[in-house]
């Protein structure tokens, strides 16, 4: 079971750091993503990490977020800096267990097979 935290209301310009932890297993055996839902729309990819720290990230966010491992404590971070309306949605962390290789990571849905519980981010004025 993946936990995700960090959420809450922002305004625009602003920033949040989310994390994803687990005390069931050792994330660093698996890809991880970062997935985001809004009101009325699919679920889309937003940053991944592979166990070897590769990293991939929607053109939406490129730049402006950043995905990294802390496998000290068993944590993956989602750093979101200059936060728009548009970044407002549920954030889902997942772990992907047949990764690509072993530094790189996929953002499409399908390929994970845990998921947290989601947390809510709220971008407005």
């Amino acid at each position: 079971q993946l936990q995700a935290s960090g959420g809450g209301l922002v305004q625009p310009g602003g920033s949040l750091r989310l994390s994803c932890s687990t005390s069931e297993s050792t994330l660093d055996y698996y890809s991880i993503a970062w997935f985001r839902q809004a009101p009325g729309k699919e679920r889309e990819g937003v940053s991944c990490t592979g166990r070897l720290s590769g990293t991939r990230n929607a053109d939406s966010v490129r730049g402006r977020f950043t995905i990294s491992r802390d496998n000290a404590k068993n944590t993956v971070y989602l750093q979101m800096n200059s936060l728009e309306p548009e970044d407002t949605g549920v954030y889902y962390c997942a772990a992907d267990s047949n990764p690509p290789s072993l530094r790189w990571c996929r953002l499409y849905d399908v390929a994970y097979d845990y998921w947290g519980q989601g947390t809510l981010v709220t971008v407005s004025s």
